[in-house]
């Protein structure tokens, strides 16, 4: 059984726009693939396959991992990718998205217990071999993301790139710096998995602790806020769901985590020129954004302000490794602690861009901006009235407020000193959940606005 790579490209090309991991899809492209690494031949032929999809300003890449049937699997069928022909004259070969197929998802599991490279793809062991859970069932989750996650029993969970560039992951890296340093605040890193191509090395996968009884700090926040709507006449610090003591322990523990990431990664600053150039792209971002949403015409002086008190702002400022995406659906609450997950940062950026030391305030201001959103994602159902929009306020400014003082109390940088800092992140941030609602719920369109008009000084 043999495939032509025309034939895989072919088929990939159409597959490829309905993923929701590919960025890709309202642009002309063409598609290239090319095979990385076969895994095994039997009872399936499984395959990694990278597509090389070139665009007229340039070329991104992704990971699809294949397991090529003979003959249909109806288990499968929503993870089919299409029919090829046999290369050496059988019967018509079906691909499908071997990330689906619990059959075939444990040889990644095995492979990497063994420390085993196959045709330069490595699968790095970080723990003992009896840790890795290679007998363990697979779960594909199903949450919108940028890659695959696949849960091995309750016990470990592999996140697989799907779009990937030369050089090691931000998710890797700094897992397993603060996994050296002991940090309490993130998973433990168990293994995971790169390639040598062109010349260089890529990082395909990881695999770190699952944290099977922790709740979720998007459900949190937001169940909390349920529980604040539900009573008729409560303040948000008298009702039963309060959310502030959690929020002030968030505060800490991201401060812990900063100061981790601060001590396996140093600190530096940025100069006033490094500022200037920040703040030129954040106006320039903000420009793009106007031609998507004209709402943001009404508030564009006030965010420009924002900006260019950004750029003037004296002395240098404190600069390191950051998280680079922080929000509430980015952290966990065990039993014991928060933990925080995926240091990736923002997919569509650069590797390099992602590695760049930055104020540790622009992930502050993502949490803030994420509490904005938690306050207010419910009045988009239930609809908007004085009373509910008072109390969705009082609820966000009385988490801001406990986050920022538990970030404080930990030793950070008090966030509500660094007003210039934080107002210019938050802006720069909403700008861009204006235009990602724009494009993709636009009825979510009005959190991120209300937010940019208290931000540019108008509300």
């Amino acid at each position: 059984m043999r495939v032509e790579t025309t034939e895989v490209s072919r088929v990939l090309r159409d597959w490829l726009t309905h993923q929701r991991w590919f960025a890709g899809k309202s642009r002309e492209s063409t598609v290239q693939a090319r095979l990385l690494a076969t895994l095994a031949d039997q009872p399936h032929l499984v395959q990694i396959w990278l597509a090389d999809v070139s665009y007229a300003q340039g070329v991104e890449h992704y990971q699809v991992p294949l397991v090529l049937r003979t003959e249909a699997a109806e288990q499968l069928s929503h993870a089919f990718v299409g029919s090829v022909p046999d290369a050496d004259g059988g019967r018509p070969i079906e691909l499908y998205d071997a990330l689906h197929d619990k059959e075939v998802t444990g040889l990644w599991l095995r492979a990497m217990a063994q420390q085993s490279t196959v045709d330069g793809v490595s699968f790095v062991r970080v723990v003992e071999p009896e840790e890795i859970p290679v007998s363990e069932w697979s779960l594909a989750l199903s949450a919108e993301q940028s890659n695959t996650s696949l849960v091995f029993g309750d016990v470990a969970i592999m996140k697989v790139f799907r779009r990937l560039e030369a050089g090691l992951n931000p998710d890797i890296e700094i897992h397993a710096a603060l996994g050296e340093l002991g940090g309490r605040h993130v998973a433990k890193l168990m293994g995971y998995v790169t390639a040598e191509l062109d010349s260089e090395t890529w990082s395909l996968a990881m695999l770190q602790e699952f944290m099977t009884t922790a709740s979720d700090g998007w459900q949190l926040a937001t169940s909390s806020v349920r529980d604040l709507m539900a009573e008729a006449d409560l303040h948000a610090e008298e009702a039963g769901g309060d959310f502030a003591a959690e929020a002030n322990r968030l505060g800490i523990s991201t401060a812990e985590v900063h100061a981790d990431l601060a001590a396996a990664f140093g600190i530096t600053e940025l100069d006033q020129a490094e500022l200037a150039d920040r703040a030129a792209a954040m106006n320039a971002r903000l420009i793009a954004a106007l031609s998507e949403v004209p709402e943001l015409a009404e508030v564009a002086d006030g965010l420009r302000q924002a900006y260019a008190e950004f750029a003037e702002l004296p002395g240098k400022v404190l600069a390191q490794r950051v998280h680079g995406d922080l929000h509430l659906g980015q952290v966990l609450r065990t039993a014991y602690r928060w933990v925080i997950l995926d240091f990736e940062g923002e997919p569509a950026k650069a590797i390099s861009d992602r590695q760049a030391p930055d104020s540790p305030i622009r992930d502050v201001a993502g949490m803030l901006r994420s509490f904005d959103y938690a306050a207010r994602h419910q009045l988009i159902d239930m609809g908007s009235t004085p009373q509910s929009e008072f109390r969705a306020a009082e609820w966000a400014e009385r988490n801001r407020a406990a986050f920022c003082a538990g970030y404080a109390q930990a030793g950070g940088q008090d966030p509500q000193e660094a007003a210039v800092l934080l107002r210019a992140f938050e802006a720069d941030k909403a700008v861009y959940e204006s235009v990602y609602e724009a494009r993709n719920r636009p009825n979510w369109l009005p959190i991120p606005l209300a937010s940019l008009h208290r931000l540019a000084g108008k509300a």
